[in-house]
């Protein structure tokens, strides 16, 4: 196996609303918002369901890796019940090896609702569910050693049976691939971010805000600076700047793709993941594995949902 991704096992509920919407719930765009069971149906009860997906960051990239050919596995706690069933008949349509085996929780299937703004922003609104429940036994160490990478999310990171779970992937692994998540995520891990950043990760995703926040800084030269410093391969996404990548000592840019016909940004930076590392796991020098980051995320950006 290539990537063995590990991940919030979450499925999306895609919804568009105005931005009046986000003002009267008090949430702030483009960000993501841990909410519980009660707030997501009171939240959805008002809105009309666009469509209904698999969905989960690192999921979404080790899709896109299985759509580009590459043998790839994931593995996310759901219960044994209608979410659940859909979610692992989604990974498996999409020839996704799913290394978890499901059964009966106390809580149901993890949900995400996400709120897309007519600027194409998304705005999402979490209920964990099980998801946030994985544990260290829920991850075989046989699974971890088959891979040649793991890739894992900022977003499953907490303290208790994730960070046991974190720590076992880890420590077992021969390469491992992270992305930061969300802004809200680096403020609210911030010491164990720049702990693993800096001593345990080969390859890290970032947009600039997330990187800025980790390092507490305002100018995009002193993320350039802290990367060279780590001596690890540092990717940061930039919007309509491009991307760049700070791979030991050595800065590589790319620009973004223009004219693009935008509708939802909702998977641009878990398909941009999904690109650059289908050129790793090929051989594709920096430039090219950034240049297949930025062509998937450009194709993802122009449809609804995270899904090519």
């Amino acid at each position: 196996m290539k990537v063995l991704g590990i991940g919030n096992a979450i499925v999306d509920v895609l919804c568009k609303v105005s931005d009046e919407f986000l003002k009267q719930h008090s949430l702030t765009k483009s960000t993501m918002k841990l909410i519980d069971e009660v707030e997501f149906k009171i939240l959805l009860s008002s809105l009309k369901i666009e469509q209904t997906i698999s969905g989960g960051s690192v999921a979404n990239s080790i899709v896109g890796l299985s759509q580009l050919g590459n043998k790839v596995g994931f593995v996310g706690k759901i219960s044994n019940d209608e979410l659940g069933k859909k979610y692992e008949d989604g990974l498996k349509k999409e020839k996704v090896k799913y290394l978890y085996e499901k059964k009966h929780e106390k809580m149901p299937t993890g949900s995400c609702l996400i709120l897309i703004t007519p600027d194409s922003e998304r705005t999402m609104c979490t209920f964990l569910g099980t998801a946030g429940r994985i544990n260290d036994n829920d991850i075989k160490v046989v699974d971890i050693r088959d891979a040649e990478m793991i890739f894992l999310e900022g977003y499953l990171w907490d303290e208790g049976d994730p960070k046991k779970a974190f720590d076992k992937a880890i420590k077992n692994s021969k390469k491992v691939a992270m992305s930061l998540s969300d802004l809200f995520c680096v403020e609210r891990h911030k010491p164990h971010f720049v702990e693993l950043v800096k001593n345990e990760l080969d390859i890290i995703f970032a947009n600039e805000q997330e990187i800025l926040s980790l390092i507490e800084s305002k100018t995009f030269q002193e993320a350039i600076s802290f990367s060279k410093e780590i001596k690890k391969n540092v990717i940061i996404t930039r919007g309509e700047k491009g991307a760049v990548s700070i791979n030991k000592g050595q800065v590589i840019e790319v620009d973004a793709q223009t004219n693009l016909k935008i509708k939802d940004l909702t998977g641009a930076g878990d398909l941009f993941a999904a690109g650059y590392l289908h050129g790793v796991i090929n051989g594709l020098n920096t430039k090219e594995c950034l240049i297949k980051g930025t062509e998937l995320s450009s194709r993802i950006i122009q449809k609804l949902g995270a899904r090519i």
